[in-house]
């Protein structure tokens, strides 16, 4: 672990070089795939040519590389052979994604990046207890690829792919079993995962948020206990991912009641591993950036073009959202993500999730990303004495007669003292951090105050399990430019 933290500290100190380097070799392995030989990168020698050659792709673009690939074709976009797919929840696309995994994503940023996060961890909590106990993973499931008629690929959540893909050493320390932990039926599978680990020793639980959550409170509904510690005592962290983690604050600290409990953040997508927290002061994340992933960046006054310019690591600027365009080793050829990220750090270069290219509300010009919303909510939640389980927002079009507003569906842990004052809170916070949102809603010009629902307990859960995306990668949309998820669970909600 001491020897890693020198190569982490080897790529902070030289970034460009390390991405350079990457980059190049990534082209060379490339070189003799079907992709490799379309676009000419044999004679590609710069990032210029790199660039003006090979074209950002997104999902579909990819995909009659992909579907070839899920029947057994090989050398299409990476030369070794791929055999895993990780299935992506398709948050921007209501088709799910299947992301080819390579022996060395593998290996080399997957498990690195657990591997890293474990040095990082150790390095920053010398005194952790957490390896005399249990790591509790919260993952999805995985299963034969029934597209290919060799039986010989498998898909399923990164989360799975991983778990089912883990030496034995890392095997022995986690719960549950697997047979457990890759179940494909959500509802089944946190019930005997509940009962499975409720007398192991737990020292450290890994997975998403709102599912942990979930496993959480059902366990404590099987013991009838107040507090995770009278199951768990020597429970010392949770390492999560996948959505931020500060809306859930109030909740976690509710449930685990414990001044020295310990929270880290990953940024690990089916496409990647991106970051880890590396500081115990602060949520920023590090790019790690010897994983075999070349990273791009868009601008946002480009993402809504075909073909956006991109800038590399050396040139991006604090503060400024960018998307993010990965060149990876299982054959991402300059492939959009979807994420969005701004810059906290520039030496060296950390950064936080800002939301996703399709995830907003600019129905106004306001011109709202998650990260605001999440930063808000936190906010009234804090001044209220609330505990957010889950939302989402989207706009409330204008109408003869009246203005615009935003629309929340809101599900409370615990309710806030004063639903008005929370809405006040809500409304002020999105005008001090966000300067376009408080211009439309300047003397209600173009938006008048938002308008929330408060929801049942439960509500998203089922809203989820009623569009078949319970448990896993699955997440919750928070915003939408468009009244798709509002109405649909605005219609829930009255027949329910």
């Amino acid at each position: 672990m001491k020897k890693r933290i020198h190569d982490i500290e080897l790529f902070m100190k030289y970034p460009h070089e390390v991405q350079e380097e990457l980059l190049m070799s990534l082209i060379a392995r490339g070189g003799k795939t079907e992709y490799g030989k379309k676009y000419g990168f044999d004679s590609i020698a710069t990032r210029e040519q790199f660039r003006q050659r090979v074209p950002i792709v997104t999902y579909e673009d990819l995909f009659p590389y992909i579907e070839k690939l899920m029947r057994g074709e090989q050398n299409l976009l990476w030369p070794s052979e791929i055999r895993w797919f990780a299935k992506s929840s398709g948050t921007t696309n209501a088709r799910s994604k299947f992301i080819p995994v390579s022996n060395e994503a593998l290996e080399d940023c997957h498990y690195k990046g657990g591997k890293d996060l474990l040095s990082i961890y150790v390095n920053n909590y010398p005194d952790t207890k957490m390896f005399t106990g249990k790591n509790l993973v919260i993952g999805g499931s995985q299963q034969v690829n029934q597209f290919d008629k060799n039986a010989k690929s498998y898909y399923g959540d990164v989360s799975a792919v991983l778990i089912k893909n883990l030496p034995f050493w890392a095997q022995m320390v986690r719960t549950p079993s697997l047979d457990i932990a890759l179940m494909e039926e959500w509802e089944e599978k946190i019930e005997k995962m509940a009962h499975y680990t409720l007398d192991e020793n737990v020292t450290s639980i890994s997975g998403v948020p709102t599912w942990t959550i979930v496993l959480l409170e059902r366990i404590l509904e099987i013991k009838g206990a107040s507090s995770i510690l009278e199951v768990w005592p020597n429970l010392e962290t949770f390492i999560h991912g996948a959505v931020a983690f500060t809306p859930y604050e109030k909740l976690f600290n509710s449930l685990i009641p414990s001044g020295n409990m310990r929270y880290m953040e990953t940024y690990n997508a089916s496409e990647g591993f991106f970051g880890i927290q590396d500081r115990t002061d602060s949520k920023e994340m590090l790019l790690m950036l010897d994983y075999g992933i070349y990273y791009e960046f868009i601008p946002k006054e480009e993402w809504d073009k075909e073909q956006p310019k991109t800038i590399s690591l050396d040139e991006v600027e604090l503060g400024k959202n960018y998307a993010i365009i990965i060149t990876t080793n299982s054959g991402l050829w300059r492939y959009k993500i979807g994420d969005t990220i701004r810059f906290t750090s520039l030496d060296p270069f950390r950064i936080k999730i800002s939301g996703r290219t399709k995830h907003f509300i600019n129905a106004f010009g306001e011109e709202l990303i998650i990260e605001n919303a999440e930063e808000a909510i936190a906010e009234a939640c804090e001044q209220t004495d609330a505990e957010m389980e889950n939302f989402t927002a989207g706009p409330r079009y204008l109408e003869a007669g009246t203005r615009g507003s935003h629309e929340w569906i809101i599900e409370f842990n615990k309710q806030p003292e004063d639903l008005d004052q929370f809405k006040r809170i809500l409304d002020t916070k999105l005008r001090e951090i966000n300067s376009d949102y408080d211009a439309k809603r300047h003397k209600d010009i173009a938006l008048v105050a938002p308008l929330v629902h408060q929801v049942a307990k439960g509500t998203f859960y089922h809203w989820m399990k009623k569009r078949g995306k319970l448990g896993g990668q699955n997440k919750v949309p928070r915003l939408a430019n468009n009244r798709e998820y509002l109405d649909d669970l605005l219609e829930m909600v009255v027949t329910r």
